[in-house]
């Protein structure tokens, strides 16, 4: 039996603390994969006596060196308010899940009344963040969100006429 562990003296009864955690999992992480993790952490912080506020998947980024043999990695984050004892208990899940290659928890403030601090964590907005947006070198390329040839959207920003101006009709005339 797990025992709740005791906060701070300056910890005033009633009151959370506020907490950001980050986590990276492997880039070859499937979408149910990410939502069946998230899921995980929303019911440790839950049944932990915390208070979701939000969540972000940051998508599949570069890391700044080689972690676990892995370059890249999925981002995800989490904002929280919780007792003494929850980010010790959220961080020992991270660190029995085999996807999860990394993790880090900062506490943002102190004695939070919960009941002034609102969440953004909807079902909709949890359900979002399982799925990663597009990597960011397919962003740097410019891959990203690209269409294939012939799927020409009407109104859509040309960057040949952009450039070089209104294409010529079958007479030879600039069209404006």
């Amino acid at each position: 039996m797990a025992t709740q562990r005791i906060g701070s003296s300056r910890d005033i009864p009633g009151r959370k603390r506020e907490y950001e955690t980050i986590y990276i999992l492997r880039p070859d992480v499937t979408d149910a994969d990410i939502g069946t993790v998230n899921q995980r952490v929303r019911t440790l912080i839950e049944s932990g006596g915390g208070i979701p506020l939000k969540i972000d998947n940051w998508g599949k980024r570069k890391l700044a060196y080689e972690v676990r043999k892995q370059l890249k990695g999925v981002y995800l984050f989490w904002s929280y308010l919780g007792t003494a004892g929850l980010v010790e208990e959220v961080e020992r899940n991270l660190r029995l899940i085999d996807s999860v290659i990394r993790y880090y928890s900062v506490k943002i403030n102190e004695n939070v009344d919960a009941s002034t601090r609102t969440s953004e964590l909807t079902d909709e907005s949890f359900a979002k963040a399982a799925t990663p947006g597009p990597d960011e070198e397919a962003i740097a390329t410019g891959q990203a969100g690209s269409r294939p040839f012939g799927d020409e959207d009407e109104g859509a920003f040309d960057f040949e006429e952009a450039v070089f101006g209104a294409a010529d009709d079958a007479s030879g005339r600039r069209k404006d």
